[in-house]
């Protein structure tokens, strides 16, 4: 099923650059063996939206209106058909079920089929990938972002820390910055260099809030999951939660307040960072969001090969530690790195746990409301390896792990405040020092409210 789901995809994209895109989703939907209501759905999620069927000719003028007038103020995570729950357990617990941590998959029992309840979903996307037999997607962005691509609309390609080693062994960032432009991006820019910026805020906050061994500071970068589960289940411990925005949003907001007529398109292993830039508090912040296995579909439906093509190098601006943020304890490690830095007297109190995994993510969160960590500073990623291990990776989280601290050790900033180009970006948007992260009017770039 994954297979044909991929097969279609690649065939849409194809379809939609060489402006026959109408043609061919007439030709497939004119097939008499195919069941229209449920192709519909799944075309709808391949290109961003939602729609119902009535009949072929006004399901498509419907399709070609939504993506011109694309909003991205929806739900990611949808059923596109019923199931037949056959893949219940003895206890009657669906694959779908077992893989939310939120119980927010439901089974209606008179039609025998498991339903997702909105209000409860957090479209973190685990069923997606839990689910055996393709009957849950998420939508997919690709379509309507491809409009502003084919118009030369300034573009910027922000890309997830985990992304090294995700396009094969030998593609290093340069080479993917050139595949990015053969699409139609202005650039490619790596969101480690703003996680860089949010490890300099948060040992600033760790300064501030974290004054003995028993104080408590939990970081909210990265991970939507984490962030989800503090707010919906832990509520009593977001006192403690780092105010930070994570690194792909701090990228859209950075990138905008210095260009603002550019769009901004995250691209990671995360369907759920998906879901995160819809959130109301930072909606219009990233445009669109792309997983890896998505642009490896894009790539092959469009003949490219980041192996084959040129680099396209940058100046140096990433550094070691924001690479870092890709994999479990990387927050940990930066921020660690950078109280040590710029608050030596703080350097043996900093004291850090990590969460790895929802599961540890909920044991870690329950002994802290109890008291029971001996530590300061808590970090969680809701995938097993961190980003590294997300449900859109291409490559092994063991294997990505390794390619991300590979690129990290040979960065050539190995810490982001010797960076000449932080101190250049920072200083645009009015932070010249330490003191400046402490100021509200200047961070409130780097904020929101949980």
């Amino acid at each position: 099923m994954k297979s044909e789901y991929n097969n279609l995809f690649k065939a849409l994209v194809e379809a939609y650059y060489k402006n026959e895109f109408e043609v061919f989703i007439k030709k497939i939907l004119s097939d008499p063996s195919i069941n229209k209501e449920e192709l519909s759905n799944i075309i709808s999620s391949f290109c961003g939206v939602e729609l119902k069927y009535t009949n072929n000719d006004d399901y498509i003028d419907d399709l070609k209106k939504a993506i011109k007038n694309y909003k991205s103020d929806h739900k990611i995570v949808s059923k596109i058909r019923d199931c037949s729950i056959d893949c219940a357990d003895e206890n009657g617990q669906t694959s779908c079920q077992k893989s939310c941590p939120f119980d927010a998959i439901l089974i209606d029992k008179e039609n025998k089929t498991s339903y997702i309840e909105k209000d409860l979903c957090t479209d973190c996307g685990f069923c997606v990938e839990g689910c055996p037999n393709g009957s849950i997607l998420d939508k997919v962005e690709f379509i309507p972002l491809a409009n502003l691509l084919k118009e030369k609309h300034p573009v910027i390609a922000a890309v997830a820390p985990a992304i090294t080693g995700q396009f094969g062994d030998d593609v290093n960032v340069d080479q993917l910055r050139t595949a990015f432009k053969k699409i139609g991006f202005a650039d490619m820019i790596e969101v480690a260099f703003f996680a860089d910026m949010l490890t300099l805020k948060e040992a600033c906050e760790f300064n501030a809030h974290v004054k003995s061994k028993d104080d408590l500071m939990i970081t909210s970068c990265c991970c939507p999951m984490w962030v989800g589960m503090l707010k919906r289940v832990y509520k009593d411990m977001v006192k403690y939660v780092s105010p930070s925005v994570s690194p792909m949003i701090a990228a859209g907001r950075v990138i905008k307040e210095l260009n603002s007529d550019c769009k901004v398109v995250f691209i990671g292993p995360c369907i759920a960072k998906k879901a995160e830039s819809k959130n109301q508090d930072i909606l219009g912040d990233i445009d669109f969001v792309l997983t890896f296995a998505e642009v490896k579909d894009i790539f092959e439906s469009l003949n490219i090969n980041p192996a084959e093509l040129p680099e396209d190098p940058s100046t140096d601006y990433a550094s070691r530690e924001g690479r870092l943020y890709a994999r479990t304890g990387g927050v940990s490690i930066s921020v660690n790195e950078a109280v040590a830095r710029l608050f030596p007297e703080k350097k043996d109190l900093f004291k850090s746990i990590q969460a790895n995994g929802v599961k540890e993510c909920k044991e870690i969160l329950e002994k802290a409301q109890k008291g029971e960590i001996h530590a300061n500073f808590i970090e969680g990623m809701g995938c097993i390896g961190g980003c590294v291990g997300g449900p859109k990776a291409l490559i092994p989280k063991e294997k990505g792990r390794e390619k991300v601290n590979e690129f990290a050790e040979n960065s050539n900033v190995k810490i982001s405040l010797e960076s000449d180009q932080m101190k250049k970006i920072l200083s645009k948007l009015n932070i010249t020092s330490a003191k400046d992260f402490m100021d509200e009017d200047k961070i409130k770039i780097f904020e929101r409210k949980f």
